[in-house]
């Protein structure tokens, strides 16, 4: 039986994870937190077999709980299970200690077979995050974008919807959709909400 705890600040994430897993008659969800500090505290009292891991979470993120669980030597694997999947985050979390790193729009088999693959002693890695593990190319210290994509990602961090946004500069939606479109793949994030928590640790 590989046991497992389940840490991410959203209820309903949490619920769907267990619900997925719970179906694996090989698997065990042992226990769930809400924070980096409460999953911590829950590895190091059920010393699970594997930690799925968000990153982006209040009181304690999913780096420095990670490196908290492995300093602790209790034998648990962490796979980080999130939106993110820009080259510093990656990078920062394996240093950290993290096994493997799965993104949150996987396939649900995706996900139980990461499970399996760290309790067996292995590195589940999302093909889309392997690029992170290469030297950075030479010139290329972070994401390119325009003066025109920093504008719309200003605003998508304000919270402004598209059509707002457009509004704002005087483009059109489908101008704007296509800026973010590229912002995402600039970033390596997979939705607006990234984007927008990227920008408000990266853009003053």
């Amino acid at each position: 039986m590989i046991r497992v705890v389940i840490v991410d600040d959203h209820h309903l994430v949490r619920s769907g994870i267990r619900t997925l897993l719970s179906a694996d008659p090989r698997i065990e969800v042992v226990a769930e937190a809400a924070n980096g500090r409460d999953g911590v505290a829950a590895a190091l009292e059920s010393r699970p077999d594997v930690v799925l891991m968000d990153l982006s979470m209040p009181q304690m993120d999913g780096v420095a709980a990670t490196r908290a669980i492995i300093a602790a030597d209790i034998a648990t694997s962490v796979v980080v299970l999130t939106s993110f999947s820009d080259r510093d985050r990656v990078r920062d979390v394996l240093a950290a200690g993290a096994t493997g790193y799965v993104l949150k729009d996987c396939e649900p088999q995706e996900l139980l077979a990461a499970v399996h693959t760290a309790a067996a002693g292995n590195v589940p890695l999302d093909p889309r995050v392997a690029g992170a593990l290469l030297p950075e190319p030479a010139g290329e210290p972070g994401p390119s974008l325009s003066p025109r994509e920093i504008d719309v990602l200003r605003r998508v961090a304000q919270g402004m919807a598209n059509k707002q946004i457009g509004r704002a500069l005087g483009i059109t939606e489908r101008t704007v959709k296509a800026h973010l479109g590229r912002v995402f793949r600039e970033l390596g994030v997979l939705d607006r909400t990234s984007a927008a928590l990227w920008a408000r640790d990266h853009l003053v």
